[in-house]
Order: C-alpha cells, then structure tokens, then sequence
C-alpha cells in the first residue's frame, strides 16, 4: 500500500480540474487521480453540447448559478492559455410566439441577478439580423455563451495537472473505502484486475455517474442524506451540412419549467457541423444507444424556431447520461459538494448531481475544492 496526501476518484474534468488545483496548492506532497476507464473525460464530460454557459437559468445564490459565472471566465482563460480550441460563439434564447415572452424576461432577470451583465433582449429584426433563417417573435442574446472541444479541455486539464505533479491512473477502480486513524484506505483494481490500496489523509469523490457508489463505499446512505444520484439520458440528432450553414450561433428554445433539460436546441460544433438535441429522459443504466424513434419528438421541438427543417433531415447523432439529484416529478436540485466532516467523514469531499453547467463550471468547483482541503 503506497501512501499519498490526496487521492481524487473521478477523471472527468471536474477531478482533473480538482487535481491540478490541488498539486499547484500542495506541491511536494503526493496527489493520485484514479479513474475506471481507459482515459479521461469519457462520460458525463464529453457527451454534452460542449457549451461554455453563461450562468442564465440557475437560482441566485446557488451554487450551479456562482460557480457557472466564475467558472466560465476561468475556462475562457484557461483555454487561452493552454490552447484548448474554443470559440465564443453566443447564444440566441428565442420567443417562437408572443406566449414565451415573458420567460425570456424572467431569464433575464435571472441571469443579471447572477451577474451575467451583457444579456440584451432582441426584437424580431434584430433577431433576423442576426438569424435570417430563424423564426422569432423575439430573443434573449447572449454573447458571452461559447462552445469547446471537451476533449481538448480533458487531455489539457491532464497534461497540466501532471505537470504540477499529480499522478493520474486510468483503468483504475475504486472498489473499496475504509476509515483509518490517518484518513482512508482506498481499494482499487489495476488494469490486469489485480487490487491493491492507496493511503490518504483526503479523498475526492469526483467520480460524475459513479459518485453515488463512491459515496456508499465510504459509508454515506443516498436515502439518509438525501443524495441519492439518478441518471438522465440526452440523444443528438445531426442535421445536414447544407441546413446546418443556415444557423450562424447557439439556438435555444426557453427552458422547461422543472429545468429537467433546456429544450432541444441547436448546438454548433468547431467543426462545423450543427445537432439538435437533447432531450431528456431517465433511465436505469448506462446504454447510449440513440433511438430513432425519438426523431419526431426532435423536430416538433425545433419546427416552431426553425420552419426550414424537415423531420428527413435529422439523423441519430450520439448521446449522453449525466447524475441528477432532481429525481422523477420534483424540482431542480442544486450541486451537492461537501466536506462530510459532519457525517463522521473528515478528509471526505463529497461532489453529487454535477450536471449541466458542470463543464463550464470545473475550474470554479475545484477552487471551491482546494478551499475546504486543509494538510
């Protein structure tokens, strides 16, 4: 069993993020990153829209409202520096009919309470100026909005967090997390399925899908402290090249009310190509698969905001599953991260339901990380 000060379980960009951040404020002692697949950024990271989100639809004072703002100029700051291909795009919330309207004000009032302060709302010929080939009646802009290559951001967050000294461990993982009188004991199994254990005053439960099953393992019950993690499935649809040439920015419709997505929207990619999506549906296990079934639900939501698609034009692109703690039917939940020093767990930081704007948030959350570890 080899010993270390910090072992961060998760290798998605909010544990990279995480272990970089805390080797910089560490450095000489011995940060580990363990992650189960055979490299980084392989789930909830890099099966999104790949957006960089301003901060428009969470609750003041929450923590997916603040860390969304400060991450976002975090991100556009590391991207800069570290050359992870980014674009500032902007994003165009529209009003098909004069009865959404009033949500694009609600949203702008929401998002200037969370200090989002370049929103505008456009009126039609605005909009048309900017989208001849979308319908809308009106529009809430938002230049600040942009798009990422999240795998980019993954490999970048990896090199930087090494060169600050973290050692990070792919197919390693996590099976096993016991209390010791110096920290945790955490059990993993190797790449040839061997086990061995780590040592460490401080552990990071970053580990996105699997983060409920982290938690157990150090001996937190989901139903007891109200964390329980469910998984919720998104499905892109692609549309053709010679369509998707007619939208120039990020196109949403507003968001559902239970906040369970944000509409099916259009989402540009920096190559160029554009998808439609996601939707949003729970499910039980991890499948990816992409229903073709779905593709009428896709174009009703579009049809309104784009009159020149055709529900011929879409294609089943890929999908994502990212950790709600919003269950079935109940409202929007905010970030769970903790220190569960009060649950009997001191040196366990406990990261549940980091979801959208979690990307966009990874560099803010893994400051707020590196406050709460003390060595």
């Amino acid at each position: 069993m080899q010993n270390v000060a910090i072992v961060i379980i998760g290798g998605g960009v909010v544990g990279l993020a995480a272990a970089a951040r805390l080797a910089e404020k560490y450095p000489g002692q011995p940060v580990a990153l363990l992650e189960r697949n055979a490299k980084c950024g392989q789930e909830t990271s890099s099966r999104s829209s790949e957006v960089i989100h301003a901060g428009i639809y969470y609750a003041h004072g929450s923590l997916r409202a603040r860390l969304c703002v400060e991450g976002r100029r975090l991100l556009y700051q590391f991207c800069r520096s570290h050359g992870v291909p980014h674009r500032r795009i902007g994003k165009l919330i529209v009003a098909a009919g004069a009865a959404e309207e009033p949500t694009l004000r609600e949203l702008l009032a929401y998002g200037r309470a969370n200090g989002v302060s370049d929103l505008e709302l456009l009126g039609a010929k605005q909009v048309q100026t900017l989208e001849p080939h979308v319908h809308a009646v009106s529009a809430l802009w938002s230049p600040s909005t942009g798009i990422i290559d999240s795998h980019a951001l993954a490999v970048g967050l990896e090199v930087y967090a090494a060169r600050q000294g973290a050692t990070i461990a792919c197919r390693h993982e996590v099976v096993g997390i016991e209390k010791t009188s110096g920290g945790y004991e955490v059990l993993f199994a190797g790449p040839d399925g061997a086990r061995d254990s780590l040592a460490a005053s401080w552990v990071i439960n970053a580990a996105g899908l699997g983060a409920g099953c982290i938690a157990t393992l150090a001996g937190i019950d989901p139903a007891e402290a109200d964390s329980r993690q469910y998984f919720c499935k998104g499905e892109y649809f692609r549309i053709p090249q010679s369509k998707g040439r007619l939208v120039n920015h990020l196109v949403y419709p507003p968001p559902y009310k239970d906040l369970l997505g944000l509409g099916i929207h259009v989402t540009k990619s920096l190559d160029g190509s554009t998808r439609l999506g996601p939707n949003a549906f729970y499910v039980d296990e991890l499948n990816y698969d992409v229903d073709a079934g779905h593709v009428r639900e896709f174009h009703d939501g579009v049809k309104d905001y784009l009159p020149f698609l055709n529900i011929e034009d879409l294609q089943p692109d890929t999908s994502g599953i990212r950790p709600k703690l919003q269950a079935p039917g109940a409202p929007a939940r905010d970030f769970y991260i903790q220190h569960e020093d009060g649950r009997g767990l001191p040196g366990f930081v406990n990261l549940l339901g980091i979801e959208s704007p979690g990307l966009t948030a990874c560099l803010a959350i893994a400051d707020l990380v590196a406050g709460m570890v003390e060595l």
